[in-house]
């Protein structure tokens, strides 16, 4: 059994731990509690204590695994994990944390027992990759090795192609390494990553021309690696190894993949403790797991000439914003704006805080700065948000024709259609128009409840109560509480006749709505004379 249906299935304790002083209880009380609450540190800390208590209980072990992997303890990592693997219920993450491990101190027989563990469970396509950098073969073993497993499932190709290409460029061969580079770009023309890592090893082979070549364009990120790019890197197990990890770690990303991101993000740390890619990856994943402060604490050690220093200023308001310190989410914002090489989407994602503050005019002048930084080329998006806080700042006048432009640049996005077509209703538009627009808009996303909301109004204002309310009691049933979805409800309710349904509905709304709407739809309640 893996450690996450150990977890799954293991609510006790644990006999001997029960048995134990209640001190050891109380940690291990406070660990659970900490650990519910993101406190990594404290959970790490706490199931130290009930682990020392009981060192043998692998429940604890699994738990205060997890814990310290988050609060960055590898010595608790380290014991936690060789618990789990003596009673043979380790995750299949730990593997990687030993094969780390391995490749840090060189032992190559440990290197190769934690490859075939590797290789024996679910990361199984990962291991092609790691064996060809770990020395276990020659270099051009490694290359013919990978070469096989092209042809097998899309995932094993995915990342032998990559991997075939640093090292066939790691063996010398150049232009054939290039060329193969290239052709994983054309399959993933976001693969940033790729480029570097090809980057620093053509460079090592006294090939920056070529180096930076690939590292041409506006990224900054890029162009800081171009500058600090030097004599490249020497291809080394630890080198691929680190690399073929944080491949897999920027391939995920979604909050229940949150704990492999960080086993993968620290066995990086391990092998390359500079490695700043991949804090920027382990803040990330901490901060899913709302473990907000070790995430933060993650980019601070991000170095200020790092290449990566603008992508953890830009990583770092997002975590504060989801951390609901939005004074200060607003005040990095603020910052990277006021950098010299500052861009659009800095100018950008100050916009978006500032509209989370309601602040509409001036994220009016954010998203201007935004959309004169992009150009000709500015993207459909940045008329939209431009749009919106002018609409919202009450510029209709000004909101509308910018609104039409983003419909005009992405007909075939529903989040435009829906904002241009409920903003026509709502300013006394083309409802029949509005109401088309929104049709399409719901049909190329038939579950977005905001956009179900948006219809049924058009609907509702086009007189069309009996098409209108079976929307919006779908949409307030997946949303109870969408303050608009519930006033809009109850409109159509008491529309309907059906008064007490209406002041139900209207309740519900005042519950999560903004002062100014609140106060609106109180008043609709207290003006109601079937309540006299």
């Amino acid at each position: 059994m893996g450690a996450a249906g150990l977890v799954a299935t293991s609510c006790f304790i644990g006999p001997a731990l029960a048995a134990s002083s209640p001190t050891d209880l109380v940690a291990y009380v406070r660990a659970r509690a900490a650990d519910a609450d993101g406190n990594a540190a404290g959970a790490a800390s706490g199931y130290a204590r009930a682990l020392a208590a009981e060192p043998d209980n692998a429940v604890i072990a699994v738990r205060s695994y997890r814990a310290a992997l988050a609060a960055g303890d590898m010595a608790l990592v380290t014991r936690s994990r060789l618990i789990l693997e003596a009673a043979r219920v380790a995750p299949a993450d730990a593997a990687v944390l030993a094969l780390a491990e391995a490749v840090r101190t060189g032992d190559q027989n440990a290197v190769g027992r934690a490859i075939s563990r590797i290789a024996a469970g679910p990361l199984d396509f990962l291991a092609p990759s790691l064996a060809a950098w770990s020395g276990l073969r020659t270099s051009s073993t490694a290359i013919d090795a990978l070469n096989e497993t092209v042809g097998t499932s899309a995932i094993g190709k995915h990342y032998s192609i990559e991997n075939r290409a640093l090292l066939t460029i790691a063996k010398g061969r150049v232009e054939d390494g290039l060329a193969m580079v290239r052709l994983a770009l054309g399959l993933d023309r976001g693969g940033v990553d790729l480029r570097i890592a090809a980057a620093q090893l053509l460079a090592g082979q006294s090939r920056q021309d070529l180096a930076l070549d690939l590292l041409a364009g506006d990224d900054r990120t890029l162009a800081g690696f171009g500058q600090a790019l030097g004599k490249g890197v020497q291809p080394s197990p630890g080198f691929g190894v680190t690399r073929v990890l944080l491949r897999l770690a920027a391939d995920l990303g979604e909050d229940d993949t949150a704990p492999l991101t960080i086993s993968l993000a620290r066995a990086a740390l391990g092998i390359e403790p500079d490695n700043d890619r991949a804090r920027l990856l382990l803040a990330g994943a901490l901060a899913q797991q709302n473990s907000f402060a070790q995430a933060l604490k993650m980019l601070a050690e991000v170095n200020a000439n790092s290449p990566y220093a603008t992508m953890a200023a830009t990583q770092r308001v997002g975590i504060l914003e989801k951390a609901g310190k939005a004074e200060q989410a607003l005040a990095a914002a603020i910052a990277l704006t006021l950098d010299e090489t500052a861009v659009a989407a800095d100018f950008q994602m100050l916009g978006d805080q500032l509209i989370l503050a309601e602040r509409f005019s001036e994220a009016v002048r954010a998203y201007q700065q935004a959309l004169d930084r992009a150009g000709v080329g500015a993207p459909w998006v940045l008329y939209l948000q431009l749009g919106a806080a002018l609409e919202q700042d009450g510029q209709w006048a000004a909101a509308l024709p910018l609104l039409e432009k983003a419909v005009a640049l992405a007909p075939d996005q529903p989040v435009a259609l829906n904002y241009l077509g409920y903003a026509q209703i709502e300013h006394g538009g083309d409802i029949a128009a509005a109401v088309r627009m929104l049709t399409r808009a719901s049909a190329m996303k038939p579950d977005d409840l905001s956009i179900l909301d948006s219809l049924a109004w058009g609907y509702f204002r086009q007189g069309d109560v009996a098409r209108a309310l079976p929307l919006l009691e779908r949409a307030a049933e997946g949303e109870p509480a969408n303050a608009t979805i519930n006033d809009h409800l109850g409109d159509v309710y008491w529309a309907n006749g059906r008064l007490y349904e209406a002041r139900y509905a209207w309740q519900a709304a005042i519950v999560t709505a903004n002062k100014a709407d609140s106060d609106r739809i109180a008043a609709k309640i207290a003006s109601d004379p079937a309540r006299n």
